[in-house]
């Protein structure tokens, strides 16, 4: 998995103010649709709603990827938010998220998907990493510290 393949510096977000999980959801779906003419934000919204209905995506220690398979897209696509105030998000620790790495893959991309989400999550539980993210203070910080 390259993560500087999945997430351009232009689908990163610093600072961004949402207020709920639901708020958090919708700004990925409007950064995550404009990759894609053939999808809109309200299929990207529906997407990750309807997986968060399975149960939430909330990892702990602040950190939630957001994720779906979704037709008419052709590769997989990740966004990053750093959320100015963190939000509920449901996770198992009871801890507001911050950081939340969101991903739509291709329909039929089931293996895929699994592994980029196996690798996100690996990298994420890694408390330096996650500190270090905390404490960026621009969007190109955060790209960068992702990619390297």
């Amino acid at each position: 998995m390259n993560l500087s393949e999945l997430l351009t510096a232009g689908r990163v977000r610093h600072n961004v103010e949402a207020t709920s999980k639901k708020g958090v959801l919708e700004n990925l779906a409007e950064v995550l649709a404009g990759e894609f003419p053939s999808i809109t934000t309200r299929d990207v919204f529906n997407c990750l709603v309807n997986r968060e209905k399975l149960g939430s995506t909330g990892l702990g220690h602040g950190v939630a990827i957001p994720h779906g398979r979704i037709g008419k897209i052709e590769k997989p696509v990740c966004v990053l938010l750093h959320l100015k105030k963190a939000v509920d998000f449901e996770s198992p620790d009871n801890k507001p998220v911050d950081l939340v790495f969101g991903l739509i893959v291709p329909e039929e991309a089931t293996d895929e998907h699994l592994q980029i989400l196996s690798g996100i999550a690996e990298l994420f539980s890694q408390p330096d990493f996650a500190d270090a993210l905390r404490k960026s203070r621009s969007p190109e910080q955060l790209h960068e510290l992702v990619t390297s």
